[in-house]
């Protein structure tokens, strides 16, 4: 069921949510057949208002599937999801771009995508490229800007466009140390305001500083949910322990 809003004291409802996609496989004599994996297997979550939420877990482990559903850029595959307000997603670096458009263009582009009308768009430009810090090649091709530079231009857009759901991937890792600090010092900022952040993460200093919940995916299974300091260690022992095993 596709994701839709309602009345909760929650920015963020799963109830037993599954997404698998369809894979095909050649068998005997050339035939296919298909079979499905399941990248999130009965998830239940809730997120209150104002909550920042840290989803840890190895690479597959269904973080970035989940982070989508939210999003809303696919339904789950079984099971009920709700948002309850606006969501902006930073999910991929390059989403919403177009590298032969200008860094101006690209703007109010992407603004329109995380819900600015062209006037929003124009009214906040000049707080965008000042908190990017883009403005000397707002007129240069997206193609000529570094993965950094990108990301500016995106985090900027996302936190100008005054979401009550901010979701981000571990796209923050692409940038520089003052600008990653940049990032989450606005972040914390949105938390102080009530807004609702759920952040993919390796859960390091700054992410426990940020979130105080954390939740710990493992082959799509929902296996901890609790403070973020416990999932973090737990979590961090689980990954030592699996290195010593090799």
């Amino acid at each position: 069921m596709a994701s839709v809003s309602k009345l909760s004291p929650y920015r963020i409802e799963l109830e037993h949510v599954t997404k698998s996609f369809p894979l095909q496989r050649a068998g005997l004599l050339g035939r296919r057949h298909s079979e499905r994996f399941t990248a999130l297997a009965d998830v239940s979550l809730r997120v209150a208002h104002g909550e920042s939420l840290a989803v840890v877990g190895r690479n597959g482990a269904g973080k970035s599937t989940l982070l989508n559903l939210i999003s809303g850029v696919a339904p789950p595959t079984s099971g009920r999801l709700w948002t309850d307000g606006p969501v902006t997603a930073l999910l991929e670096l390059g989403i919403g771009f177009h590298p032969d458009l200008t860094g101006r263009e690209n703007l109010t582009l992407n603004a329109s995508l995380c819900g600015l009308s062209r006037v929003e768009a124009r009214q906040r430009y000049g707080a965008i490229v000042e908190f990017a810090e883009l403005g000397e090649v707002m007129g240069d091709p997206l193609r000529s800007y570094s993965s950094g530079m990108w990301l500016r231009l995106a985090f900027a857009v996302a936190v100008h466009s005054d979401p009550q759901i901010l979701v981000i991937d571990e796209i923050l890792a692409v940038g520089d140390e003052q600008f990653q600090r940049k990032c989450f010092d606005r972040m914390a900022e949105f938390r102080r305001q009530g807004k609702t952040i759920v952040c993919a993460s390796h859960v390091d200093g700054i992410v426990s500083s940020l979130c105080e919940r954390a939740i710990w995916l493992d082959h799509g299974r929902l296996v901890r949910d609790g403070k973020v300091e416990e999932v973090s260690r737990e979590y961090e022992e689980s990954l030592r322990s699996a290195e010593a095993s090799r």
